[in-house]
């Protein structure tokens, strides 16, 4: 089934167009979206993959993992090429957060599978009254996955949360994003409001995404020098470390992933950017 969303447009179009603090109310309509989603959908996981399963082959274990799956069964043997190896407590925390994006509970609920700002449909004037597409992917896992995009930058971007020193007019735009979903998701979900628990499912999920991102390292390799996907990648590692911080979660991980991002600073010298420089939702080169 199709439906009209005219006259909406991507929010990344306008982000790349005018920048982050121009669209501040649109962003604060994705992030609220993005929990509203979750919020209304827990706990109907069984009901969903019933009518799912009338339909044709399902597989609700795909759905849940994701790319934590290929974390889970290979580790990360990219950390080993890179000097970095995965050993003692970051093993331990490593596990604990694959642990807790494997087995959800209260936190299980339904994602497009594909949380970027392409992804959402708005009014480029007025009330943003935000609509998620493309659910291609769509099924049941953590809900923080949902929230990463939030705080470590996906494809398009090569930062997406407010700039480290809090300097900036893009800061009070974009600053409060991630409490926006969070407010949202716990309207369904009151566990998101246990400060701890959050915390630790945030950590895990960002940090499990900056991994997936980390397994393109032979891809990155064998760009030129200077290519915006490099500095990208110590981003994304920077930006999971920082969230684990933020919420005290996982610091063993966060230390690890600060390591991996300085091993690559040191391979391409390229990519060593400073991170406290980049404006929110700051446009990855193609």
């Amino acid at each position: 089934m199709l439906e009209d969303l005219a006259p909406r447009i991507a929010l990344d179009g306008l982000l790349r167009r005018d920048g982050a603090p121009a669209h501040a109310a649109r962003l604060a309509a994705f992030a609220r979206a993005r929990g509203e989603l979750g919020a209304v959908t827990a706990g109907h996981a069984s009901l969903y993959y019933r009518r799912r399963g009338a339909l044709g082959p399902v597989e609700p274990a795909a759905d849940l993992l994701g790319h934590v799956a290929r974390l889970r069964r290979s580790g990360v043997p990219e950390a080993g090429v890179l000097g970095v190896p995965v050993e003692g407590g970051v093993e331990r925390e490593l596990g604990t957060a694959l642990g807790e994006l494997a087995e959800p509970g209260a936190f299980l609920v339904l994602s497009n599978g594909d949380p970027e700002a392409n992804n959402v449909l708005v009014h480029e004037g007025g009330a943003a009254d935000a609509r998620l597409i493309d659910f291609e992917f769509a099924g049941y896992r953590h809900a923080l996955h949902d929230a990463v995009c939030l705080h470590v930058p996906g494809p398009a971007w090569m930062w997406v949360a407010a700039a480290p020193d809090g300097r900036g007019e893009a800061r009070g735009a974009v600053e409060n994003l991630g409490e926006v979903y969070r407010r949202a998701l716990a309207a369904g979900v009151p566990e998101a409001e246990d400060e701890r628990r959050y915390g630790v499912g945030l950590a895990a999920a960002c940090v499990a995404y900056a991994l997936a991102r980390l397994h393109r390292l032979p891809v990155l390799e064998a760009r030129p020098a200077g290519d915006d996907s490099r500095a990208q990648l110590v981003a994304a590692l920077e930006a999971a470390a920082m969230t684990a911080d933020a919420y005290r979660a996982l610091p063993r991980l966060a230390g690890w992933c600060r390591r991996l991002g300085d091993a690559l600073r040191r391979r391409w010298p390229d990519a060593d950017i400073d991170v406290s420089t980049l404006a929110p939702y700051t446009p990855r080169r193609r």
